[in-house]
């Protein structure tokens, strides 16, 4: 039996646990003192570098939809937090030292989450979503990702009305899991964040515009049943750099390999036996 860490014993544990984390990560920016991005400007800069919209109602498996009602509350609460936020050169994104410490207490509710790889709830849950738009449009520009975490190794949940490829998301906890990118070009950016009924809506801008675009896709797509007997999802994210100008491709790299167990019901998916034995 596998032993079980010190925050899994018990609740107590566990903010004992998140307490330290939280302590540790604030030292560490005390003394390292990164140059945070925190000036805002009304005016939208004049350069859209990428643009999109993301679903906020989602049926995600068995998840509890009054969940999903709950976490278009907590996004909107976010939102203006980030809206117009410049990310000048040298200058540091981090999302929670933005957003700051969710509570009931500012208005959020219980959303969905994930622990210990499962679904979950708790107040402040979805954050993630906005984050996950974030990455999707920094992945678009020149800006240098400091810090990001993923929900590792794991397929939380069947597609439904997927647009980007699965292995981009990302995963956040108050304050010890951030997601954070770096400003080391020349120019300004900003980023523009608000919500309607339905989208969780962004764009990334900037004052001059960029030499290269980007594009990200995924091959090799497949869903493979293995030794263990679980359903895998795999597939390869690649980064491509293509000129601004010409459209001819500059750079393909890969970002992401994706073998993610599967945590729902695949039986509709076609699906590659690799339950053979190499013997």
């Amino acid at each position: 039996m596998k032993r079980k860490l010190f925050c899994e014993i018990s609740p107590l544990t566990y903010a004992i646990s998140e307490k330290k984390c939280i302590t540790e990560r604030n030292i560490k920016d005390f003394f390292l003192a990164p140059s945070f991005a925190e000036k805002k400007r009304k005016e939208k800069l004049p350069y859209l570098i990428c643009r999109h919209n993301s679903l906020i109602r989602r049926r995600l498996g068995n998840v509890d939809m009054r969940l999903q009602e709950n976490k278009a509350v907590n996004l909107s609460i976010a939102a203006p937090k980030l809206n117009r936020i410049l990310i000048r050169p040298g200058e540091t994104f981090s999302f929670w030292h933005l957003v700051g410490r969710i509570s009931e207490k500012n208005g959020y509710k219980e959303g969905l989450t994930i622990v210990n790889d499962h679904p979950s709830s708790g107040i402040g849950g979805g954050m993630c979503q906005m984050t996950n738009l974030i990455h999707w449009m920094v992945l678009h520009s020149d800006l240098d990702i400091t810090e990001h975490h993923h929900h590792d190794q794991l397929d939380l949940f069947p597609d439904f009305k997927r647009k980007i490829p699965f292995g981009t998301g990302t995963s956040i906890v108050y304050n010890y899991l951030d997601y954070r990118f770096r400003n080391n070009t020349s120019r300004t950016y900003q980023l523009v964040i608000f919500t309607t009924d339905e989208y969780l809506c962004g764009e990334l801008r900037a004052d001059k515009p960029q030499k290269y675009k980007y594009s990200i896709s995924d091959e090799n797509v497949y869903f493979s049943r293995e030794k263990d007997g679980e359903v895998y999802r795999n597939g390869d994210v690649y980064r491509t750099r293509l000129d601004s100008r010409t459209g001819a491709e500059v750079s393909k790299k890969l970002i992401r390999h994706n073998h993610a167990c599967t945590c729902y019901d695949t039986s509709g998916l076609e699906i590659r036996d690799m339950t053979f034995s190499d013997e």
